[in-house]
Parts: structure tokens; C-alpha cells; sequence
């Protein structure tokens, strides 16, 4: 099975999910789109997917070394 990533980035007006690149939903919180990230990430595990899930800190920034 493949790979699927879940990035969390800030949008001026709230918070979305990339998926393959794209990102389909916006969210109010960052914890709301963690949650919807989190949801489709289970059914990946479940269809056999290796899974990443990347949330950024509070300054914004997503790290690698995390």
C-alpha cells in the first residue's frame, strides 16, 4: 500500500487539511482540522497505508525533526 500525508497549514481565515496536495475542507480551529485529519487517517491505517500526520506549532512551522 502507499503513503498518505495529512499537512495542516494556516489559511488567513482558519485552518485546512492537504491531502495529495489538496485540500478540500477549511476549519475554524486548528484542533478541528486535526480531528478531520486524524478521522481519515484512521481509515487509511485501516485500508493498510502507511500514515503521516504533520501539525505545525504554535509559531506556524511544521518541523521535520519532531
Amino acid at each position: 500500500m502507499g503513503l498518505a500525508q495529512y499537512m495542516i497549514t494556516k489559511r488567513s481565515d482558519g485552518w485546512t487539511v492537504l491531502h495529495d496536495g489538496q485540500s478540500k475542507n477549511d476549519y475554524a480551529t486548528k484542533e478541528a482540522a486535526f480531528e478531520a485529519a486524524v478521522a481519515a487517517a484512521s481509515l487509511a491505517i485501516k485500508e493498510g497505508h502507511e500514515v503521516h500526520v504533520s501539525v505545525p506549532g504554535r509559531d506556524g512551522e511544521a518541523s521535520s525533526n519532531r
